[in-house]
């Protein structure tokens, strides 16, 4: 597992830290024939060697190598199927992560992989994805004879609230995990701050009611799944 751990963290630091932005450009028009495309690889290969820190995985890390770089040709050459660019991105790395866990675990990759899926959290699993998109909905419908008596802010980023409410919910089911109830009042107290000029600005009575009441729905559907996780 300490090689996997290496191996990403080398990953992370040659596709993130040390990538400038001139190299993904110009990888993304010249493709197969940009030189910055050698070079992200040639060091890539480098910092493997340099995290393995052992001669004896310089095959590893040749094959992570080479995956590697047909692994960011396919991302070029299907850049432009996809209308949003966050889709590929999330492939690539995906791509990357599952390259190097076959790499460090092909001796047994089964039996690694079975385990690892045997030791999973599956109530831990189905609460975070309870207060993702199934607690949104779920708000959409509570709140929906609500929602048509609001005017619609134009300004708004598109889905914004959604994202937020999901994100908030993550994180008041973090802090009921781990124990810590008190940050989740911060939490309510940080989001009241924010909303509170915006609100006031406005004057309008029945959006100030109808965010209160999204906030609580919020707070207690999160509320209720780590209860229910930790009982």
């Amino acid at each position: 597992m300490l090689i996997f751990i290496k191996l990403i963290l080398a990953h992370l630091i040659g596709d993130f830290i040390l990538q400038p932005i001139k190299w993904v450009v110009h990888k993304q028009s010249h493709k197969i024939a940009s030189k910055y495309l050698y070079i992200h690889v040639i060091l890539h290969f480098a910092l493997y060697m340099l995290f393995l820190w052992d001669l004896s995985l310089w095959k590893i890390a040749l094959i992570i190598t080479i995956g590697h770089y047909f692994i960011d040709l396919l991302k070029l050459y299907t850049d432009s199927l996809f209308k949003k660019k966050s889709i590929p991105f999330f492939i690539d790395q995906a791509l990357h992560i599952v390259l190097i866990y076959c790499c460090v675990f092909y001796d047994n990759l089964f039996e690694h992989t079975l385990t690892l899926f045997r030791n999973l959290d599956w109530s831990l699993i189905t609460a975070i994805v309870f207060v993702t998109y199934p607690a949104s909905i779920i708000m959409g419908v509570i709140l929906e004879g609500m929602s048509n008596q609001i005017e619609t802010d134009h300004k708004s980023l598109p889905n914004a609230g959604k994202y937020i409410g999901i994100i908030e919910r993550l994180f008041v089911l973090i802090f009921i995990v781990i124990g810590r109830w008190e940050v989740i009042g911060l939490l309510i107290a940080a989001k009241s701050v924010f909303r509170f000029n915006d609100l006031k600005e406005r004057n309008n009575r029945k959006l100030t009611e109808y965010i209160l009441i999204g906030t609580l729905v919020s707070f207690g559907l999160a509320i209720l799944s780590g209860l229910l996780y930790i009982s």
